[in-house]
């Protein structure tokens, strides 16, 4: 049965969000991090401490509902279930991402100065929202997760990256996210214009490592580096 948009919008509508860094009204560039499953905003900005503070940046972290049946969880099932499966979370997940990219966008932060960063299910929602939102993002970080669905899942989404950086980072025996799936995501996403590095770490327990930081901390400075060489063009035009 289709779920209403109201189901849709209202399932997650009281999870928090959280930011450090930069103020939004204030920052250049911007971070949206994404929690796993039972975890919290609080928990994914423990990241924010491993990357560089002196970059611009705004960190924001949305946060699933507390109340649910499933607290602090996007989504009741594996993200290898139908999609219908996991319906109203999965679009009331992606509503929140989708929110937190107009709230940064009001503040004058556009996608191309977004990085989207999730871990587990997590790194599900961001790079199923990315994937259905296809466009030149500041760079996207799927750490161990792939895209959302079961097998005969149509992979048709629209649009293109046009050159985003996308890393797909996964042990190689992680017992919630199969190997096959992050390859996967690596084709699709690949197909859909995007830069993608793919790293498989040998035994590497359900965890973030300081190697998948060095890629996002990499991709920021990138970001700024750009940043900073357009508005030195336009004040030497201008001068």
């Amino acid at each position: 049965m289709t779920k209403s948009s109201r189901e849709v919008d209202s399932l997650h509508a009281d999870g928090r969000v959280v930011s450090l860094g930069v103020a939004p009204q204030n920052a250049e560039r911007a971070m949206i991090l994404v929690h796993g499953r039972g975890a919290t905003p609080e928990s994914i900005l423990s990241l924010v401490d491993e990357l560089p503070s002196d970059l611009g940046f705004a960190f924001v972290a949305p946060g699933a509902s507390e109340s649910t049946a499933h607290p602090g969880s996007w989504y009741p099932k594996s993200f290898l279930a139908p999609i219908e499966a996991n319906e109203p979370g999965l679009s009331s997940g992606l509503a929140k991402i989708e929110e937190a990219v107009l709230e940064l966008g009001m503040h004058g932060i556009a996608p191309e100065n977004i990085l989207l960063v999730g871990f587990s299910q997590g790194a599900c929602l961001t790079a199923e929202f990315a994937a259905r939102r296809a466009q030149r993002w500041g760079g996207m970080a799927a750490l161990t997760g792939g895209l959302v669905g079961d097998r005969d899942e149509p992979r048709d989404y629209a649009g293109g990256f046009h050159g985003t950086p996308v890393f797909l980072g996964c042990s190689d025996r992680d017992p919630h996210v199969p190997l096959w799936r992050v390859d996967e995501t690596e084709d699709v996403l690949r197909r859909m214009g995007a830069q993608v590095e793919k790293r498989v770490y040998p035994g590497m327990p359900h965890t973030v490592i300081r190697d998948e930081l060095d890629w996002i901390e990499s991709t920021m400075r990138q970001l700024a580096s750009q940043h900073h060489s357009e508005s030195t063009e336009v004040a030497t035009q201008s001068g």
